[in-house]
């Protein structure tokens, strides 16, 4: 297969890497399984035209895309809407989707893993048709970011820091919004106005790991996590159930799957943001979130088997 590798300089890991020796390194690991590969490096400021222009290349069968998150999300998207497999080189600080493909979070190691997987299909999403592998969410995570990335860091340690004191802050003066809520649930439509601290909905549920990313890629649903408003006992109650990987243990948490939801923001307000894939942007006042099962194609080891999850109505959250 004819690959092009392209590597986000200021991605996490990358930062300190010598990144000449390491697309070397690329070359050699995929050539020596019978590929081609080009190796691009480039700043952060220019990955996503370079991920453009790699996946615009009608001759290259699969793309190679490593950094943090953001990179990864952003390279998903294009690969998506293009056809062209994606291999994730995980780089940053959570590499969240990496996780959940059960690949290697050594760059060194996935090489190998990539260079030796079969092409396998997995799920991916969109909220107001922008993509995302992980996650949309507003309230408490958005509050998170929001607080963490007006700090100033220069390191994944001092980003996990700024993370941190952001955390802190959130529990110590939760969030409240209210938001209208449309699900199409097992044939019914349920519908509700609630004020909630926290609503995520996730390509595909959660699994049983503080780090919150799903164990089955390709199970063909979204997450839906609603949280009744907390005070700042009931945020700390939520913090430490989060960090035992007991989410949906909570509570105040109120969980289940769709393959389609839509969100409504009745006093939205312009200061309002959410997040998508770890990305702060601004709350649009209605949302709607699909599910497209299976469209995203990746190079990964494994997909686990698919799993089902019974909604709540809406009466009870």
């Amino acid at each position: 297969m004819k690959f092009k590798a392209v590597f986000n300089r200021d991605g996490g890991t990358f930062r300190t890497t010598d990144m000449e020796a390491y697309c070397q390194r690329v070359h050699a690991v995929f050539e020596g399984a019978g590929h081609r590969l080009d190796c691009h490096i480039v700043e952060g400021k220019d990955i996503i035209s370079a991920l453009e222009q790699a996946f615009a290349d009608n001759s290259i069968e699969g793309v190679i895309a490593g950094g943090g998150d953001g990179t990864i999300s952003a390279a998903a998207g294009l690969a998506w809407k293009s056809g062209i497999p994606l291999g994730v080189v995980p780089a940053g600080t959570m590499n969240l989707f990496a996780r959940a493909l059960a690949l290697p979070l050594d760059i060194e190691a996935v090489l190998e893993t990539l260079a030796g997987s079969p092409v396998r299909n997995v799920d991916i999403a969109t909220a107001n048709g922008r993509p995302f592998v992980h996650q949309f969410s507003a309230g408490m995570h958005a509050r998170m970011v929001q607080t963490r990335d007006k700090m100033e860091f220069a390191s994944r340690l001092g980003k996990m820091r700024a993370s941190l004191q952001a955390i802190l802050g959130v529990i110590a003066n939760p969030p409240r919004l209210e938001v209208r809520f449309d699900a199409q649930i097992a044939g019914d439509l349920s519908r509700d106005a609630h004020k909630v601290s926290a609503v995520s909905i996730s390509n595909n549920p959660f699994g049983e790991n503080a780090l919150m990313f799903t164990d089955d890629p390709a199970g063909g649903q979204l997450g839906i996590y609603i949280t009744e408003p907390l005070d700042t006992a009931g945020a700390l109650h939520l913090a430490f159930d989060l960090m035992r990987g007991k989410l949906k243990e909570n509570e105040a948490v109120h969980h289940g799957t769709a393959s389609r939801v839509e969100l409504e923001f009745p006093k939205h307000r312009k200061s309002v943001t959410c997040v998508i894939d770890g990305e702060l942007l601004d709350m649009p006042p209605e949302l709607e979130i699909l599910q497209h099962p299976g469209e995203l194609k990746v190079f990964s080891p494994q997909v686990a088997v698919g799993q089902t999850d019974e909604f709540p109505r809406a009466a009870g959250l």
